[in-house]
């Protein structure tokens, strides 16, 4: 900080020390002053500009040292007080900006709202015509063209569930309702879902579940394991899917175990990042980069930690590991 001001007050110094130079000078060519008493005042009033310096930096560095340390900025009331007509021209300008920049983030806050109002609404109406495609289908006759049909609508249909959950992550610390939830019949719930997809893909399921009941919300474990699934299926041909859970160290696992082509040791760490898809296969226009990152996303508030293993060509495991029923103190509130 002394650097600084030092070199803030640079045409000070600089002037004051020309002046004395000159006069010196001055008093060295003009043999009626007396240069000794010339250089006696200088060097006197030198030292008064030293101590000058310091007391003003002293004074003035408190104030900006006070406004470099405010963190927060729209806490107005923590604002240095102004001493100086100019520190009071900075603290009003601040207070203006700062004044402006809550207004902006205020009205930017209500339109993402309405966005996020309205979106929802809208996914909620094309439920509607979505259902009613849906039961057209099971109607027809053809079994050729059924199951085409069926595979695209469950296509749409993930990817507005995803969509819808995706909006509603943000605030589902307030949606959250913990119990005991069947983990067999959410699971198969779920494979019945994807079921048309997992025919055309020559895909079988292997249903292992030691641990039946755990404590979570089931709305959202829901979404969490229909990402897993979707993934494994879509990345799987002609195998099966094996879904286990145990307890291990006190806790309930649920691991999700497909034979699909895999994930590289590199790709490893960021499958779990928003957008990301695959170094190896880059050019995969199936891959969204989004269905990991909301399930990770989904499982922090509810304490369950996602792990994965794989190795290219020969599968992956998700594992879900659920908290202890004590760890749920710290959510039971929400």
């Amino acid at each position: 900080m002394v650097k600084t001001y030092l070199r803030e007050r640079r045409s000070w110094i600089i002037m004051f020390f020309t002046h004395h130079v000159l006069l010196i000078f001055i008093a060295y060519i003009d043999s009626a002053l007396p240069l000794n008493s010339i250089i006696y005042y200088a060097f006197l009033s030198t030292i008064l500009f030293a101590i000058f310096l310091f007391i003003r930096f002293q004074k003035e560095m408190k104030f900006y040292h006070e406004l470099a340390d405010h963190d927060d900025v729209f806490d107005l009331s923590r604002i240095p007080e102004p001493f100086s007509p100019f520190e009071k021209m900075v603290v009003d300008r601040f207070i203006k900006q700062t004044e402006s920049l809550r207004k902006t983030g205020e009205e930017n806050d209500f339109q993402l709202e309405q966005e996020k109002d309205e979106i929802l609404s809208w996914i909620h109406e094309v439920k509607t015509p979505l259902t009613a495609m849906h039961l057209m289908i099971d109607r027809l006759n053809d079994p050729s063209l059924k199951k085409e049909l069926t595979y695209e609508w469950l296509r749409i249909h993930l990817l507005l569930d995803q969509q819808l959950h995706k909006k509603r992550i943000p605030f589902m610390e307030n949606d959250l309702y913990i119990e005991s939830t069947n983990l067999e019949t959410l699971i198969f719930g779920e494979i019945k879902n994807l079921q048309s997809w997992c025919i055309q893909k020559g895909i079988g399921f292997e249903v292992e579940l030691q641990i039946k009941e755990v404590l979570t919300d089931a709305k959202w474990l829901s979404f969490i394991i229909r990402q897993l699934l979707t993934n494994s299926v879509k990345y799987s041909e002609d195998s099966d899917i094996s879904i286990r859970s145990f307890e291990s160290n006190g806790q309930v696992v649920l691991e999700v175990i497909d034979q699909g082509r895999g994930i590289e040791s590199r790709d490893l760490p960021r499958i779990f990042e928003k957008g990301f898809t695959s170094t190896a296969h880059h050019q995969d226009k199936a891959a969204s980069g989004m269905g990991l990152y909301l399930a990770n996303k989904a499982a922090k508030p509810l304490l369950i930690q996602i792990e994965v293993k794989s190795q290219p060509g020969k599968g992956s495991n998700f594992s879900l590991t659920f908290p202890r029923s004590n760890d749920f103190v710290r959510i039971t509130g929400m």
